[in-house]
């Protein structure tokens, strides 16, 4: 089965943890000095906010979790057919998790991941460049870049 993935920069943490608890009448199930993750069954979606570097404000990417390792080559397969470059990851430590990724954006440039989780990890981790992704945006998309992770 899969699930939503949604990833929110925020400026204050601990405000939008209590905004987001109210909002989805739940606590976080993973709480970190810049990170929180909701992983909600309704609606069904993995609903993260992040701080600090590693976080613009407002929404950061967007995503579809997998639960089993097999489902990953489907939605690797949605994402070759969708005619966009493909940014193949493979296994890395993200948001406090272990995890296999790739990524792709969409004609305006929307950066979404595909991903399986595999296990907690200790730190934060890294995001990769995604400069090949934003420069293959349609030549109508905006210049701006208010959904994507930081570039290196």
């Amino acid at each position: 089965m899969k699930r939503l993935h949604v990833h929110v920069g925020v400026n204050d943490l601990d405000q939008s943890i209590a905004f987001y608890a109210r909002l989805f009448g739940a606590e976080p199930t993973v709480v970190k000095p810049d990170y929180a993750k909701w992983m909600l069954e309704d609606p069904r979606v993995n609903f993260a906010i992040s701080s600090g570097m590693h976080a613009r404000k407002g929404i950061e990417h967007l995503g579809i979790q997998v639960e089993e390792s097999g489902e990953l080559a489907e939605v690797y397969g949605r994402l070759a057919s969708a005619g966009r470059p493909v940014l193949e990851e493979g296994k890395t430590t993200c948001c406090y998790a272990k995890s296999e990724k790739s990524w792709v954006s969409d004609p305006d440039g929307v950066i979404w991941e595909a991903f399986h989780t595999s296990g907690e990890a200790t730190v934060y981790g890294d995001s990769p460049s995604f400069e090949a992704l934003e420069t293959a945006r349609s030549p109508d998309a905006a210049a701006t870049k208010c959904c994507a992770p930081a570039t290196a």
